[in-house]
């Protein structure tokens, strides 16, 4: 089905009863106009106001969805202003997915302008759980029921930062065994080499699901799914569909902006999620499924949801008996 507005909104509300949250992978995206947003609302002295947009679209977003991705984290440790400015705009009922302060994740800085005077050097806080604590937890805890998920997000490991993988699964155990427990953590990586069964089993071992991706150098996540061990925390599970495998993020940016229509179909990946959500039903009792949906997907991830749930009704339809 093509996204419609009150349909989906409906549908998310339902799923979320069931325990399934799906979102976009962030929300401020004028693209959406005429679709999601009504562009009306962020109008100023007769113009469209991007500013005013991007400060109050997440109301209107929460409108229709239950869950969404806060990519801005990965930026900057969410400090008590910038959580006072989200969690006020959507209902007590909504989740919000939160990717870790990269400070936390990167071995050693890109040489990228954004980090100064660090780009290249080694990050001395590289899985640093106190600080992970007290500059992320920290600020989050007057929110926690609203805390569905927090992605630790590990960018793909050179040679020169983990000869081998067990290196890598080895730290991310003493890390993880220091982490406070009661809330909801996820890994997600870029090594397809990592994805052995001792990583698995660490991720297990706390209860830590491994989030399924879909990106450039990773296995398709129909692939992921049907590894052995993979489903690593037994009550939620987490998936983020970011890119077709193979496709570079540059350009999936350049093919789908400004992210107003699908561009490309990608059967497989809309076949995932459909599949993780039919197992989340399956397996019952309470358990949490959490799916985020990115615009460099296939280039609008509202129509890419909307055909994720279209392809979950029909195998709904199609288990049916037949009278």
């Amino acid at each position: 089905m093509s996204f419609d507005r009150a349909r989906m909104k409906e549908t998310a509300a339902a799923l979320a009863g069931e325990g399934i949250y799906i979102g976009g992978s962030s929300w401020k995206y004028s693209g959406w106009l005429g679709q999601l947003y009504t562009q009306d609302r962020y109008v100023w002295k007769g113009r469209f106001a991007e500013a005013r947009f991007e400060r109050q679209c997440l109301a209107e977003y929460a409108e229709v969805f239950k869950s969404v991705c806060v990519d801005a984290a990965y930026y900057k440790f969410p400090d008590q202003r910038f959580l006072d400015q989200l969690f006020p705009e959507v209902p007590p009922d909504f989740q919000f997915a939160f990717k870790v302060t990269d400070q936390i994740t990167i071995k050693y800085f890109p040489n990228l302008p954004r980090f100064g005077m660090r780009a290249g050097t080694e990050n001395r806080d590289f899985l640093n759980a106190e600080r992970f604590e007290a500059e992320f937890l920290g600020p989050c805890k007057p929110f926690r029921q609203q805390v569905g998920l927090l992605i630790f997000e590990f960018s793909r490991f050179s040679a020169k930062d983990f000869e081998r993988g067990r290196d890598f699964v080895q730290l991310l155990d003493e890390f993880l065994g220091r982490l406070p427990r009661g809330w909801r953590y996820g890994v997600e990586i870029r090594n397809r080499n990592f994805l052995r069964p001792e990583y698995f089993a660490m991720l297990s071992r706390h209860g830590v699901a491994h989030i399924f991706n879909s990106w450039q150098d990773m296995p398709p996540l129909l692939e992921q799914m049907a590894l052995s061990g993979s489903r690593t925390a037994p009550e939620f599970t987490g998936a983020r569909l970011l890119l077709k495998p193979g496709r570079k993020y540059e350009e999936a940016v350049k093919m789908f902006s400004p992210y107003n229509e699908i561009k490309e179909l990608y059967p497989e990946g809309r076949a995932a999620g459909a599949k993780l959500i039919e197992e989340t039903r399956q397996q019952g009792g309470g358990a949490k499924t959490f799916i985020y949906v990115n615009n460099r997907f296939e280039g609008n991830s509202l129509e890419t949801m909307a055909g994720i749930l279209d392809a979950v009704e029909r195998v709904g339809a199609e288990s049916k008996p037949k009278s």
